[in-house]
């Protein structure tokens, strides 16, 4: 097929870009490189000649979209587009609302434009806001009350596509979408090609690798009395791989002329959750290096532990986790960020 990915220069997109190519698609990327990186492209044409195009565009250029969809003659659209850090979201409401909210709808009028009807998109776990003990594992039918602009972000994404799926049905037109609420993803292409590189790194594993390396004095551990085995946070970790197969699955499954307003939701997470001790003890046998920790105050609304029912997602589209072992996963990371310790820059020195 030909298949847009939006924020494909991005960390979950590029991995799916990788994922789609090997698979013999033909992707267009639409990325404005705000927080990906372009290298990826670099690196990612010479393995798929003449079948990886980029457009350096904001997903709110509807037109210029809808031109680069229709010259290019998309018939499926992953959209990884988003900005995801919470705190920020917080601090500048505005800006995600408009790069969240209004980037999917201008991409919708892209897409209607130019007659495309299939969409997986690329949702997330904090849909759900605080989550109580009894909810645990938490399903799809847990209730949403997100409690950060970020996760009112995705759940209004999801609530407008609701919206437009059934406009679609009611004018017998074909549309088909997917929501994937992520849980903490984490890990890299085990090629060794593709990596996490955020500015600023927020995410527990590359914080933890990054304090291997010595970039980071230490690691802060946010509370230890919560009532968990050994007194930490214990979440869902996916790995990236296993996350990108489950876009693949989901895109498989929504074939044309399946009806009008078929939209589907899972949650994609492993069914359970390590504690941020064992991430670290995990990082010190894989790095076999020290990792030094500090014990610090918990943060306000960290709930002691949430981890996914993946059950939905198994029976449905027949998605399991390939890779659950924690040390696996941290192995992946750390092969990328032990030969990239600058990230894509060290991975543009090295071509």
């Amino acid at each position: 097929m030909n298949i847009l990915v939006t924020g494909g220069t991005g960390y979950i997109g590029s991995h799916a870009v990788q994922r789609l190519l090997r698979e013999g698609h033909r992707v267009l990327v639409v990325d404005n490189d705000f927080r990906g990186h372009r290298e990826v492209i670099d690196l990612l044409s010479p393995t798929a000649p003449g079948r990886l195009s980029f457009r350096e565009v904001d997903i709110n250029n509807s037109a210029v979209v809808a031109d680069a969809i229709r010259y290019e003659k998309i018939e499926t659209v992953m959209h990884f587009a988003a900005l995801a850090y919470v705190g920020e979201s917080v601090d500048d409401p505005v800006r995600y609302y408009h790069n969240n909210v209004t980037g999917l709808l201008s991409l919708l009028h892209a897409m209607r434009d130019s007659k495309v009807t299939r969409l997986v998109f690329s949702s997330s776990c904090s849909t759900y806001g605080e989550v109580s003990g009894d909810q645990i594992p938490v399903d799809e039918d847990c209730p949403q009350n997100p409690v950060s602009p970020y996760g009112r972000t995705k759940l209004q994404g999801e609530q407008i596509l609701l919206d437009f799926a059934e406009a679609q049905r009611r004018a017998g037109r074909e549309f088909a979408c997917t929501f994937l609420r992520y849980f903490n993803v984490c890990g890299c292409d085990r090629s060794g090609v593709l990596g996490e590189d955020h500015e600023p790194e927020t995410h527990l594993i590359p914080v933890v690798l990054r304090t291997a390396l010595g970039q980071r004095e230490y690691i802060g551990i946010f509370g230890t009395d919560y009532d968990t085995p050994d007194g930490t946070c214990i979440r869902d970790y996916v790995h990236v791989e296993d996350l990108v197969d489950a876009h693949v699955l989901a895109m498989n499954a929504m074939k044309p002329g399946v009806g009008a307003g078929q939209v589907a939701a899972y949650n994609v997470g492993i069914g359970r959750g390590y504690s941020v001790r064992q991430i670290i003890e995990s990082a010190r046998r894989v790095t076999g290096r020290e990792i030094p920790v500090r014990e610090m105050p918990r943060r306000a609304g960290d709930p002691p532990q949430v981890y996914n029912n993946p059950k939905k997602i198994r029976e449905a589209l027949g998605w399991e986790a390939r890779i659950p072992d924690l040390d696996e996963m941290i192995r992946t990371a750390w092969t990328w960020f032990e030969k990239h310790p600058n990230g894509y820059r060290s991975a543009v020195a090295q071509r």
